[in-house]
This record gives C-alpha cells, structure tokens and sequence, in this order.
C-alpha cells in the first residue's frame, strides 16, 4: 500500500489540477503587495525549482519587470497570477509551471499530516463522479477495443477502475488508448497502468524521479499485484495537448517497445510540480523534480514524445484503426472472417459506419 504522503500529495494535486481557481474575494492589489508576492516567489523558486540557474535567471527577469511597472495593470491576484503563470512558462520554457488563485490555500509543511476519513471519502467521491478519468469505453469494429483517459488520478481511488476496464478489454484483439486530453496526473497511476501490458512476473523498472527540496530519487516500478494482464497489440493517441503523466505513459509505452504511438507531437513536460503559497490566496506550481526514464536514460522536457505515426489528433483514431484492422485481416486464418474485416477496413479508411438497426429482423 502506498504511504500517507503519497494519497495526500496525489489527492490535492489532482484537485488542484482539475478544478477551477476558487477565490471568495478577489480583493483589489496595490505595488507593495505585488512587490511582496513577487520577491515571495523568487525566494521560493531558487530554493526548489529544478534548474537552479534556470530558477535565478528567470527569477531576475520577472522581479526586473515588476520594478519597472510590468504587472501594475494586474490589480487583482486573479490577474496577477494568471501574468505570472504566463510570464514563468515564457521565461522558462518550463510548461509545467503555473498560477492560480485558491481560497485558503497553504502549502505542505513537508510531515503529511494523516487525512480523515470524510476527506478520503470525499477524495473517493470525487474521483468517482469523474469516472476515475475514464471517459469512454468501447468495443470498436473488428473487436478493437478503445479506453479514453483524460487523468491520471491517485492509484488509491482509480487503480481498480483501471483494472475493471482492463478486464472489459481482456477478449479483443488489439487495444487504443487515447491519451489525446489527458494533461497528467499520478506517477504511481501511470505505474499501475502500464503494468497491465507486460506478463505476470515481469517486474519492470520504469522511471526514476529526483525530488530538489527533498535531495531524494524515487523509483517507479510495474505494480506485481495487478491480476489482469493483456498481451494483444495496443495503440497510444497523442496530441499536442497530451501532457506530463500523459506523456510518461506515452513515452514508456514507446521505450519498452510495448506499444504503437499515433497522433502528434506531445506537449514536452517532464518535471513535475509542488505547489507553493506566495500570499494572497496565490498557489504557485513550481517544477521541483525530474523524470528519467529507465530505458532511455533521458526523458521528453521541452521536446515532447514523437510517434511512430504521425496523424493530426483529429484522424489519429481513424488512423491507429485502420492500422490494427490491416493487420488483422493480414493475419486472418478463415476467409469468412478475412472478407469481413476488409469490409470493416474499407469503412474505417472512408471514415464510414455501419448504421444501427432497430427493428425485428423478419421487419426488415
């Protein structure tokens, strides 16, 4: 079971990740409280952003614009974080960092303080009515079968979620994953995943994760625990918005040769977050880590994960269909079954489908 920091941690970066920015109040600011919120953030981010020298140049250049009257028009924290959010990423190029406005936010003292009950359930409840990020499940012509996942939420609340759709799936031929709007998530999510598409015993090393603050590396490896596995084809969709934990699946699917990528260049962000209180309700995402993925030694931070089959996000489905569909009908061993799967082919290519029937057959 994983430890009490890890459900906290998961739990609010998942709700910090797929909410809105809440504020009761958004009180006007004035040039000293922007002045305080901005030498807050410098201070915090040399000390725990990943790329010390990356931390203190672009640090330099966001206190030089405020000294110069570069954020006066932002009198709110709601328009002064959104400035900031923006200016972090175009001086970093880090896509991982962020700004956001949250009612009462504090930051972690560093000691996970155990959560009650009714905050587990609530975490439960809420991961529930999300549909545990799983938001379509399909068997497509030609017993393909599809999952949609938008998250990676913490393993506590989705790992079963995933193995109920992983066993819905047991029976088709080859599987797609569309990780077309999925923005990240869990690490460990991402773990438990992708342990379903290697054989029982095959214990695999998939990334490591060195924390700054913490001066610390954390291995992630396959969950031995999970009971349903799938050793059928299976197809990854990417887009430019497939992002962090999407791109962690993405690129060790590809790294371990497990799978087919198809789509588009993903959105090149590999150093995850922790979230800091800079004052006035402001909750800042600081990129405090790196990833290594074990195969490659390197990872996917300002480059994105390439796919094999490159497609505009829009066809990538079509096109990662098709492809299973050829290899099918190459493989077929009966030519009944041939002569249907070049039918279903020949449909797919023309981005055709077979029209549902709603009456008795005699009726027809």
């Amino acid at each position: 079971m994983l430890g009490k920091k890890k459900l906290v941690a998961g739990a609010v970066l998942s709700m910090l990740l797929s909410l809105p920015a809440l504020a009761a109040d958004d009180a006007p600011m004035n040039a000293s409280d922007r002045t305080a919120i901005v030498q807050t953030l410098v201070v915090k981010m040399n000390a725990n952003y990943i790329e010390p020298a990356v931390a203190e140049r672009v640090g330099r250049a966001i206190a030089s614009k405020n000294a110069k009257g570069g954020y006066a028009s932002a009198a709110s924290a709601k328009a002064l974080s959104e400035a900031l959010a923006k200016d972090l990423r175009e001086f970093s190029g880090d896509k991982h960092f962020g700004a956001r406005v949250y009612e009462g936010f504090s930051e972690s003292s560093g000691v996970a303080d155990l959560p009650s009950r009714a905050q587990i359930e609530e975490w439960r409840e809420q991961a529930a009515r999300r549909g545990y990020g799983i938001e379509k499940i399909e068997r497509l012509p030609g017993n393909v079968g599809y999952i949609e996942l938008r998250n990676f939420g913490g393993p506590e609340f989705v790992g079963q979620a995933y193995t109920a759709a992983m066993t819905l799936m047991a029976g088709t031929d080859a599987l797609i994953l569309d990780l077309r709007r999925n923005g990240g998530g869990s690490p460990d999510s991402v773990a438990y995943l992708m342990s379903h598409f290697f054989p029982v015993g095959d214990h695999r090393h998939l990334i490591d994760m060195y924390n700054r603050p913490d001066n610390t590396t954390q291995q992630f490896w396959t969950v031995p625990t999970v009971a349903q596995r799938y050793d059928k084809p299976v197809y990854v969709l990417t887009s430019a918005r497939t992002f962090s934990g999407g791109e962690d699946f993405s690129y060790g699917i590809q790294a371990h040769k497990r799978g087919t990528l198809v789509g588009e260049v993903t959105g090149g962000g590999s150093n995850p977050v922790g979230w800091y209180s800079v004052g006035h309700d402001i909750a800042v995402a600081i990129p405090t880590s790196r990833t290594t993925n074990f195969v490659t030694k390197t990872n996917w931070e300002h480059v994105g994960v390439k796919p094999d089959i490159a497609a505009p996000a829009a066809q990538a489905l079509q096109t990662a269909h098709a492809a299973i569909l050829r290899n099918l009908v190459a493989s077929a061993k009966e030519d009944k079954g041939r002569t249907e799967l070049q039918r279903l082919l020949t449909m797919v290519e023309k981005g055709e489908t077979d029209k549902p029937i709603y009456t008795l057959r005699g009726e027809r």
